[in-house]
């Protein structure tokens, strides 16, 4: 029975309203760029550049997610900038994400396969490491592009792109813990990045949740400018 406050048909049209953002985020690319947007505000034209996509079908997926209030934007002369409309649309990517890895056999196979075998990379969770930035003991790598690092980043952590990464091991202190980081639980390169340090005799572990988790959590971060 339904109540005084609507009908069936109110019902159906208020579903019909929340399943709309979910058939847009049935669009691999659309979640990709999603994901980029989480790290920092970027043009249609670098967002194809990552996401190796053309400008007209990023331009397009991006119409869509901002039809949906799931981006928005801004002008800075010929160029439109977009960023997420706001935290609930990056926890909103995580669950989807997260639930799909657990009940999805088909998107854990894939995330395997992408992320290749991280069994044995040692992790850290971020509330340890929020304790051991206080200690000066661990350094802790942020091993995505810089730009994303200049957007925001763990506080203490040194800018380490993995395409970096090999030419500057010896600028990282020869006893220390390394933490490695990237965008998020399904970024390939953090445990590459661990990989490559374990390989040349460091002790190096991996952050699992990466960037998202941690801005997620609502842990303190910094800025290229603080």
């Amino acid at each position: 029975m339904e109540t005084a406050g609507g009908g069936t048909a109110d019902k159906l049209a208020m579903y019909g309203e929340f399943a709309r953002v979910g058939q847009v985020l049935g669009n691999p690319l659309r979640l990709q760029l999603l994901d980029l947007l989480a790290q920092a505000e970027r043009s249609v034209e670098d967002l194809a550049t990552v996401a190796a996509a053309t400008v007209g079908n990023t331009s397009a997926q991006l119409r869509a997610l901002r039809e949906a209030g799931l981006v928005v934007t801004r002008r800075e002369g010929n160029r439109v900038y977009y960023r997420l409309a706001g935290p609930d649309v990056l926890d909103l990517l995580a669950t989807l994400t997260r639930v799909a890895n657990t009940r999805a056999a088909g998107a854990e196979r894939a995330v395997r396969a992408y992320l290749g075998d991280t069994a044995g990379l040692e992790a850290i969770d971020r509330d340890e490491l929020a304790t051991r930035l206080r200690d000066g003991a661990t350094v802790v790598l942020d091993v995505r592009p810089r730009a994303e690092y200049d957007a925001g980043h763990i506080p203490r952590a040194r800018s380490m792109p993995l395409d970096e990464l090999a030419a500057r091991i010896d600028d990282l202190p020869p006893d220390a813990q390394i933490v490695a980081y990237c965008r998020g639980p399904y970024c390939v390169y953090a445990p590459e990045a661990a990989r490559l340090l374990r390989a040349a005799g460091r002790d190096a572990r991996l952050l699992p949740g990466g960037w998202a988790d941690w801005a997620l959590a609502g842990l303190p971060v910094e800025t290229a400018a603080a």
